[in-house]
């Protein structure tokens, strides 16, 4: 698994959205930091969409931490992991 220092995470749970998380992380050898926005109506079945979190940076690094994400399971849990342990529930 590759080297990630997680800046920042949250998520909460409305009825109507279900489950809207972010990770802002950083990746060992990488220029620029990422987001990650997770989504889940019931909390099973996760998208995401993977960002630049400040200003745009080699597009070869995002899509290959794109790959990773969908190759390695156990990355991805990571981070729908790091937004459930800060779950806020919305009113």
């Amino acid at each position: 698994m590759i080297n990630v220092q997680v800046l920042e995470a949250s998520m909460t749970y409305a009825k109507e959205d279900g489950y809207v998380g972010k990770v802002h992380f950083g990746v060992d050898g990488h220029a620029n930091e990422y987001e990650i926005a997770l989504h889940s109506k019931k909390g099973k079945e996760w998208g995401y969409g993977l960002f630049f979190l400040h200003e745009s940076g080699k597009e070869e690094e995002l899509l290959a931490l794109e790959d990773l994400l969908e190759e390695d399971d156990e990355l991805f849990d990571f981070f729908v992991d790091t937004a459930k342990a800060k779950l806020e529930k919305a009113e």
